[in-house]
């Protein structure tokens, strides 16, 4: 049976990776064009929508490298952005599949925050 901290690691590799991988893209576009995803929200940014998603892809980067260092705090952060990027995409788009596939993500980065609250009270 897996242990809390194996459990803890696993998640945090994925939320640690992922968003690298993720904010990495957002300069090649090799996984999907990001600024589809803006919907009708391009129209609404004071700049061009493939520098913000640079923007957003540097956020994801810190973000992920965040998860890796310091897990509980880094977490927490990812499972915020997930949420923000859901509820854009239920508002700006009708990527309406990725908006839920991103609040399942919140939803397995605020367990890996709860795993790891966990873990440090049980080395504590």
């Amino acid at each position: 049976m897996a242990t809390i901290k194996q459990l803890q690691t696993t998640l945090r590799i994925t939320y640690g990776v992922v968003p690298i991988v993720a904010g990495l893209d957002k300069f090649t576009n090799l996984l999907a064009n990001w600024p589809d995803y803006l919907g009708n929200m391009k129209g609404m940014l004071p700049l061009d929508a493939l520098l913000f998603m640079k923007i957003v892809g540097v956020i994801e980067i810190v973000a992920g490298i965040i998860v890796l260092a310091r897990p509980l705090i880094g977490a927490y952060i990812v499972m915020a952005w997930l949420t923000l990027i859901a509820l854009q995409l239920l508002i700006f788009t009708h990527y309406y599949d990725v908006a839920v596939r991103d609040l399942v993500m919140a939803v397995g980065a605020f367990t890996l925050a709860q795993l790891t609250r966990i873990n440090s009270e049980n080395h504590a």
